[in-house]
């Protein structure tokens, strides 16, 4: 197969035109997204710590596959119990990972699941108890390889 002259030259101006404007780039969620659904999730009430405990790698050398584990300390009574407990992912293009919900019939607020991260960033836990209160907990991963294509 030859190439003329002709069609070399639409080439190099195609990829003229693709490099000044710009190619596509991830869209990853920002400050405002991510605070957004915390105040969803928390009805706008500040989220407290300590209680909820989120297990996370310090580095994930792969972020399609990252094992995330969260546990409340809660009775688990009709009472006072762990009734959701959200995930969220500050750096991807979509914070919200994971949903869990609860019962006193759970006997644990407890929760192991693997995501993918597109880059290094924070993971953050919440939950939310039938008394109406709303614990956060926050972890740092680093990502060497990118999960979202990044």
């Amino acid at each position: 197969m030859t190439i003329t002259r002709r069609q070399a030259l639409a080439l190099g101006a195609g990829a003229a035109v693709l490099t000044a404007a710009g190619l596509p780039s991830l869209a990853f969620a920002d400050d405002a997204k991510v605070q957004a659904a915390i105040d969803a999730f928390s009805g706008g009430a500040a989220p407290e710590t300590g209680t909820v405990s989120l297990t996370a790698p310090e580095i994930a050398e792969n972020g399609n596959t990252v094992p995330i584990g969260v546990s409340v300390d809660s009775p688990m009574t009709e009472a006072d119990h762990v009734t959701e407990v959200i995930l969220l992912a500050a750096g991807n293009p979509q914070p919200g990972v994971a949903t869990f919900h609860f019962s006193p019939m759970s006997g644990a607020a407890e929760a192991t699941t693997r995501m993918r991260l597109a880059k290094t960033q924070d993971v953050i836990a919440l939950a939310k108890t039938s008394t109406g209160k709303v614990y956060m907990d926050r972890k740092s991963v680093k990502v060497t390889i990118g999960g979202c294509g990044g």
